[in-house]
């Protein structure tokens, strides 16, 4: 059943998959994989981190190896920066759930401070639902181009999904309407309107005091090695407080 209001209940908007013109024109991050092998990702002109801590999750069907050129990139940048370590992104299950806890309160203890937290695609949805259960870990979330919003079936990998998952139950909608709502840290979802896998409307966050939408070119698929990506996380981590300062 859809929550209700006083108006009666709310329904999820129903909102279409990305079409095949723009499913067919995630071939164009090939291209942008091979211009950041030749220009890197243009860091030398973005303000530098204090060494404060930053787990990157990668989207599904992916691994940390989707991910290095962000990393390697804020790295470079001043950060401390880990990958998840679980290989390849098959969707949640108890045991990766334990895992991920236990690296955030490991990475958050080691350096005596929360932890920011970026997650590509469906790893931005394991980001927010991380910070939500344990925001005092968490400085900051960023998702790039996460199912987090409007239909939780307006996008072009829900079969694909099913085939890794087969005892996944029909969508719970909801579940995913309760999981809309920011949770209590700073957010920043970062889309693009040229996103084939994922409906760009559902990759925003509702407007709210700590909730920030930030629009970029490009595909989905690029998004790790897209350089307005490391610009808009660049320009907002350093607003995470440090160890020491006061409020």
């Amino acid at each position: 059943m859809a929550p209700e209001t006083a108006r009666g209940p709310v329904m999820t908007p129903v909102i279409a998959p990305p079409s095949i013109k723009l499913l067919l024109g995630e071939s164009r991050a090939a291209w942008a994989y091979g211009r950041y092998l030749l220009r890197g990702l243009e860091h030398k002109q973005l303000p530098l981190g204090k060494r404060q801590p930053v787990i990157v999750l990668p989207g599904f069907g992916a691994s940390d190896l989707s991910t290095r050129p962000l990393r390697m990139a804020l790295g470079k940048l001043g950060y401390n920066v880990y990958g998840w370590a679980q290989g390849t992104n098959l969707g949640m299950n108890s045991k990766r759930k334990n895992l991920l806890v236990t690296q955030l309160q490991e990475i958050s203890a080691r350096h005596q401070q929360p932890v920011a937290l970026v997650g590509w695609s469906l790893g931005g949805v394991f980001a927010r639902e991380l910070a939500r259960a344990f925001p005092d870990l968490v400085s900051q979330v960023f998702t790039l181009g996460s199912p987090i919003n409007g239909d939780p079936d307006a996008n072009n990998v829900s079969t694909l999904f099913s085939w890794f998952n087969p005892n996944r139950p029909p969508t719970d909608r909801e579940a995913f309407n309760q999981r809309i709502a920011a949770p209590p840290v700073p957010c920043t979802a970062i889309f693009t309107r040229e996103d084939g896998i994922v409906a760009w409307q559902c990759s925003q966050e509702e407007s709210g005091p700590m909730t920030e939408n930030v629009e970029v070119q490009g595909t989905h698929v690029g998004l790790p090695w897209n350089p307005q990506v490391l610009a808009a996380i660049a320009e907002r981590l350093p607003r995470s407080p440090l160890p020491g300062d006061v409020p």
